[in-house]
């Protein structure tokens, strides 16, 4: 999920980004577009993970908000023409007064026998774009359009890996407080119990064939929370509880930070239902330069 502005980035980080990418635009001697992928740390180091000369998915999705027709410009430059003829300069694009949110979209449920577990790899086949002046409502419109079915209420599935469960105490207490039900596997519900949650311990997939499984096709469990785990039989049954939730179209998540965004967004929604749809030209002004 990518996000504009950002909102969790430093100045510091900003900063680095800025410069990095304008000396290794001059150094590597591209002429157009191309894509460099940063990470930062949580002490504001970035580290370039690779640059690659060719444009992103991104492209066409910054060029819609920020209504800067990139494919072009990058085209009249390699024409020959300069970024100060067209009137760019360096730096940033000053930030725009909304938020928009890309989000990925998936085919799992047309390919069978494929983990939904997702890595480094590219995976998605498609992303959608949600806009609003809210973030927590421009990440809603991204989700419901990428076709993520996500409850407002209900029972919530935990089984997350040994390293996950410090942080799994808040985020089950939180989603606890939001009144959803909460079963998770032994391991995982020792740890949410231990903050004095109440939660329904269920066996594991190898251990009980009939549990999770069951209460995912019959509609029992409505969202699933579940993180890579080691080992055999943890594998094998990570894998076949995200399959049955792709196959009866529950919403799956392995990854936390996403858990902990999605919980904002239901958080929002509770609070303002309303949420309205306008143009894209509404937002960005115009439309003729649009890519």
């Amino acid at each position: 999920i990518s996000v504009y502005p950002t909102f969790s980035v430093s100045q510091k980080v900003k900063d680095k980004i800025i410069d990095y990418s304008i000396r290794l635009g001059l150094e590597i001697g591209i002429i157009g577009l191309f894509n460099i992928q940063f990470i930062a740390d949580t002490n504001d180091d970035v580290f370039v993970i690779e640059v690659n000369p060719r444009s992103s998915r991104t492209v066409p999705f910054l060029s819609k908000i920020t209504n800067v027709n990139m494919v072009g410009v990058a085209t009249q430059v390699a024409m020959g023409r300069t970024l100060k003829e067209l009137g760019f300069h360096s730096g940033l694009i000053p930030p725009r007064p909304y938020v928009a949110v890309k989000a990925p979209v998936f085919s799992f449920a047309k390919m069978t026998d494929v983990d939904i577990s997702l890595g480094p790899e590219m995976k998605s086949t498609g992303e959608v774009m949600g806009v609003d002046y809210h973030y927590a409502r421009a990440l809603y419109k991204a989700i419901v359009g990428s076709g993520l079915n996500i409850p407002t209420k209900g029972c919530l599935l935990f089984t997350v890996a040994n390293k996950d469960k410090e942080e799994l105490k808040q985020l089950a207490k939180a989603f606890s407080e939001f009144n959803f039900d909460i079963v998770a596997t032994e391991g995982t519900a020792k740890a949410i119990a231990s903050l004095g949650i109440d939660v329904e311990v269920v066996g594991k997939v190898h251990e009980r064939s009939s549990d999770i499984i069951e209460m995912i096709k019959s509609g029992k469990i409505n969202m699933v929370i579940n993180t890579l785990t080691q080992g055999k039989h943890s594998a094998r049954d990570g894998f076949k509880i995200r399959r049955a939730t792709v196959e009866h179209g529950i919403a799956c998540l392995t990854s936390l930070d996403t858990a902990w965004e999605v919980l904002r967004v239901l958080e929002f929604m509770r609070n303002r239902r309303l949420v309205y749809t306008l143009a894209i030209q509404d937002y960005v002004g115009g439309g003729d330069d649009l890519a």
